[in-house]
């Protein structure tokens, strides 16, 4: 499971010359162009400077969504998932050259973006790469479009309700058969821990559910605990 997302920047396109800035973040596979697999965060933020030319306002987009992955990242490799150098994906060929070190020419303004940039890119936690603008899913959250434009494209952001619905049926299912196999364990019915009749189950069931209860009561106190039968949790 890998952290991916899209860059994007409006130039221009805000009120007293601002522009804006975009990011789509999405879960996906280490491969050279991850394909979407639904959001799990977007950026829609306005840069408060104003900028110069487009190719600045690209690189304060990839600045504002790198830094918004850092933690990101952290967190997926703290839950146990390493996580390669974060793909982000931008539609300008100046911003990329210049993050990339294949274009040398940069402007006075860009300087602490760039080197942060420059610094996180060194130390292996994200690979920026050019895909056409018409690909980028950021481009999405950083423009004013008609309705007709957000009904043809909302599947591409959004879950349809039925595949949602599909999911939790099947992680309730998921979560049965868990339940079902703890109660298999050793110890919580008999010395073999293979029960063979509904029966045992259920009784197990019972002694979790009087465990759970005692638990609850909050300080253990001998004459008013629930305790389960022996044979129960022998």
């Amino acid at each position: 499971m890998v952290l991916a997302a899209h860059s994007d920047a409006s130039y221009l396109s805000e009120s007293n010359a601002r522009s804006r800035a975009g990011g789509h973040f999405f879960m996906s596979s280490n491969t050279d162009t991850p394909p979407n697999n639904g959001a799990v965060m977007t950026i829609s933020q306005i840069i408060k400077a104003v900028l110069s030319s487009a190719a600045e306002a690209e690189i304060g987009a990839l600045f504002i969504n790198c830094r918004e992955a850092v933690p990101a990242r952290q967190l997926l490799e703290f839950l146990g998932h390493p996580q390669p150098p974060t793909p982000i994906q931008t539609d300008n060929t100046t911003a990329l050259g210049v993050v990339n070190q294949n274009v040398m020419k940069k402007l006075k303004s860009m300087d602490m973006k760039y080197h942060w940039l420059q610094c996180r890119i060194s130390q292996n936690q994200f690979r920026h790469y050019w895909k056409a603008g018409k690909t980028n899913l950021a481009d999405y959250v950083t423009k004013h479009h008609p309705a007709l434009h957000h009904q043809t494209t909302r599947s591409t952001f959004l879950t349809d309700i039925s595949k949602l619905v599909e999911l939790r049926n099947g992680q309730k299912c998921n979560s049965v058969t868990a339940v079902t196999k703890t109660a298999r364990s050793k110890g919580v019915l008999d010395a073999s821990g293979l029960p063979n009749t509904a029966s045992d189950y259920e009784k197990a069931l019972e002694a979790i559910k009087l465990l759970t209860e005692n638990v609850r009561r909050g300080p253990l106190n001998c004459a008013t605990i629930k305790c389960a039968p022996r044979a129960l949790i022998a």
